[in-house]
């Protein structure tokens, strides 16, 4: 097998992120390329529901499959609630020592075809000194031996995550090894010839990253899943790289803290999720009458209302593109892997500075938390870009530069108290130094300049981009997690190809247009019920997709989603 495919099950609260953090991080040292995942209820603690999903391979990949190879159940309850998920072949890993109480189960996998590997695991814990909370360890050492893998490499992790516990960590080897040694091989999968040169991280880690190396040294945000490890890897970084973090009353205090340290020349940045970008959108409205800087990043998950806040989505789109009251420029871009996090939000803040505007950053649950692979990230390829005058040009500013009615939409834009102009900037409208005015002629005149804008901004993003051939039997156009699964997909099918939208709005045609000319059976992919980026996409090219690929339901695409499309409609 070229591709391993794990799930760990149980409660959250019996070790289960623990064991699933270990052999993700074992399997990237011995050169597999790893996606891994953790879907989880949104009561802090529950009886069943929560599992770790895991896939790794010798050749790089980009998403998850929803078939699974093997599964570790930690409880009785995870076994009944993931059961079904295993097929003819698959191995069941489980240390339950009632057999009596799962005498159904057992039938139904031995009439199934299920290879069974089980040892006591209570037992053996207590056997080694261990306690209940150290049945995992025994756990993990018998999935690791039934997938055929050296214990050093499992022992090393274990070591590196209790290492701050010397007396724990020995017990705990004792409880890995044991239960290594009561099981027995039970799959063969290729093994990486040499390691491979990654990095392992998540979304919101590559985020927080990519914002302090582009610059950011204020960030304000009010917890809000699945957004908040973004305050806590930046909270982590603060002492190093003297950047302000703040975790604010709510979002409105936010919103407002984010704007204000743009507006006085701190690059600042902020994150949340729909309900908490809801009671942002007036002071989004706001930067865009005072054309001031505002980049702000919405994890995506589902609603309305609270909805499943642990869960995945791609429904935020008209939310980010059309909330706040108002016509004024706002940029829409959407991150798909670690890569885009690290980078885009380095554009975004570019791209809000000097073209003086809004930028809302796209991100969703399954990119925020999903943990892969990815070459190191190249630094210092993205300059920093603030827009501002500076240096002498300072001395030859007027008070009127500030608004001042351009061709493009973009005015000129300084420091408060770094020029002897001085400007004012409120949320009336205004004439060119902004002092307000209610006059016909001016405030149509300022208006009409906020939204040239528009379309300077526009022609200034960079096009969508084509993975695979240019002509296909079938094609799909997407944004967001999409990329992922689709990047698995035309790797493995070269009649299959997908046009990829980073910058998501305003909408760039040209390539698009041309895309929908030279391939016949276009299809839109999209993780949310109504097709919000599809009905954008159709507006503009004046044509139907042949067939919508929607997903609404808090998971995201599987590559059989999307396998099992194509076979229907190619």
């Amino acid at each position: 097998m070229s591709r391993i495919r794990i799930k760990i099950a149980g409660e959250s609260g019996a070790g289960l992120l623990s064991a699933g953090e270990i052999v993700t991080r074992a399997l990237k040292n011995m050169g597999f390329y790893i996606v891994a995942d953790r879907e989880y209820p949104s009561l802090i603690k529950a009886i069943c529901g929560s599992c770790f999903r895991i896939n790794a391979s010798t050749e790089e990949i980009f998403s998850l499959d929803e078939e699974i190879d093997i599964m570790l159940t930690i409880n009785r309850s995870s076994m009944y609630e993931y059961f079904d998920d295993l097929k003819k072949g698959s191995v069941w890993v489980h240390g339950y020592e009632r057999l009596s109480g799962i005498n159904d189960l057992l039938k139904k996998a031995e009439k199934r075809g299920v290879r069974e590997v089980h040892s006591y695991a209570r037992e053996i814990a207590f056997a080694n000194g261990g306690s209940i909370l150290m049945i995992n360890m025994v756990l993990i050492g018998m999935l690791w031996k039934a997938m055929g893998f050296e214990y050093k490499y499992i022992a090393s992790e274990v070591k590196e995550q209790f290492k701050s516990k010397p007396v724990l960590l020995a017990i705990d080897l004792k409880c890995l090894k044991a239960g290594y040694d009561s099981a027995e091989k039970q799959l063969e999968f290729a093994k990486p010839k040499k390691k491979t040169k990654t990095i392992l991280l998540n979304g919101n880690k590559a985020l927080a990253l990519g914002g302090i190396h582009a610059g950011v040294r204020a960030y304000f945000a009010y917890p809000m899943s699945p957004s908040s490890s973004i305050l806590t890897y930046f909270a982590n970084y603060a002492r190093k790289t003297g950047c302000v973090v703040k975790q604010a009353e709510d979002e409105i205090t936010v919103a407002n803290m984010t704007l204000g340290a743009m507006h006085m020349g701190t690059r600042a940045l902020a994150a949340t999720s729909g309900g908490g970008f809801d009671l942002m959108t007036e002071t989004v409205s706001l930067a865009g009458i005072i054309e001031t800087p505002l980049v702000l990043i919405i994890a995506q998950r589902p609603g309305p209302g609270t909805g499943l806040p642990t869960w995945t989505a791609q429904g935020d789109l008209n939310l980010a593109i059309f909330s706040s009251h108002g016509e004024f420029p706002k940029v829409v871009i959407a991150v798909s892997n670690p890569t885009d996090c690290f980078d885009l939000i380095q554009h975004a803040l570019n791209i809000a500075e000097k073209y003086q505007c809004v930028v809302i950053v796209l991100t969703e649950k399954v990119i925020a938390e999903t943990n892969s692979t990815v070459p190191p990230f190249k630094q210092k390829k993205i300059p920093i870009e603030r827009g501002l005058v500076t240096g002498k040009a300072l001395q030859k500013l007027k008070n009127s530069d500030r608004y001042k009615i351009t061709k493009n939409g973009i005015s000129k834009r300084w420091l408060p108290g770094k020029s002897k102009a001085y400007y004012f900037a409120n949320g009336d409208e205004h004439w060119e130094d902004g002092s307000l005015t209610e006059e016909a002629k001016e405030s149509g005149e300022m208006y009409a300049k906020r939204v040239r804008k528009i379309e300077t901004i526009r022609k200034a993003l960079p096009e969508p981009e084509i993975i695979g051939p240019k002509k296909a039997k079938i094609s799909f156009v997407g944004w967001g997690n999409s990329k992922n699964v689709m990047l698995d997909i035309v790797q493995k099918n070269k009649d299959v190809n997908y046009l990829h939208f980073n910058y998501v709005w305003p909408l760039r045609e040209n390539l698009l247009k041309k895309f929908f000319a030279n391939n016949k059976n276009v299809n839109l992919i999209e993780c949310n019920a109504t097709g919000q980026f599809g009905s954008l996409v159709e507006a503009a090219v004046h044509q139907k997709f042949k067939k919508k690929l929607l997903k609404a339901n808090g998971r995201p695409f599987f590559t059989e989603d999307v396998e099992n499309f194509i076979k229907k409609n190619k």
